[in-house]
């Protein structure tokens, strides 16, 4: 029975103010190539509650799709319990964010990221100032 190894990294992702959509799954299958692990799971986690990871086909349509349909769920400029505590305009990139997820989680088969032909995994950033994300990659398997 082969051993169970548990790999770590973290990427830095640079990111304009909000709604800022990066691929970065060169980079996370970079990530899994070093980590010599052929058959896992590969968990991508961004660190900040005004951050997001998902899956998306990577294309300037669906990306403004995305970007249009995350301003009408949760606008800017509404007001937000948010907004009465902190006062820094940041109410929506919370409610945008929560609802994708900070986190994901990607099968690994023969040392590559299990994804579809037109499924990239993507980082955004919700807020209303830029922001330089940490990316935490946990890669288990064997």
């Amino acid at each position: 029975m082969a051993e169970l190894k548990v790999k770590t990294d973290t990427i830095q992702v640079s990111l304009a103010t909000g709604c800022d959509v990066k691929n970065i799954t060169t980079q996370i299958n970079q990530v899994v190539i070093e980590s010599t692990i052929e058959n896992g799971m590969v968990n991508i986690f961004v660190v900040g509650s005004t951050g997001s990871v998902t899956t998306i086909e990577y294309e300037p349509g669906v990306v403004e799709d995305l970007k249009r349909t995350l301003d009408e769920i949760a606008p800017q400029g509404i007001e937000y319990e948010h907004e009465k505590a902190w006062h820094d305009g940041n109410g929506h990139s919370h409610v945008q964010a929560a609802i994708l997820g900070p986190s994901l989680t990607i099968p690994v088969r023969s040392s590559r990221l299990k994804l579809g032909t037109w499924q990239q995994v993507v980082v955004i950033n919700h807020d209303n100032k830029p922001r330089k994300r940490e990316i935490e990659i946990t890669i288990t398997g064997t």
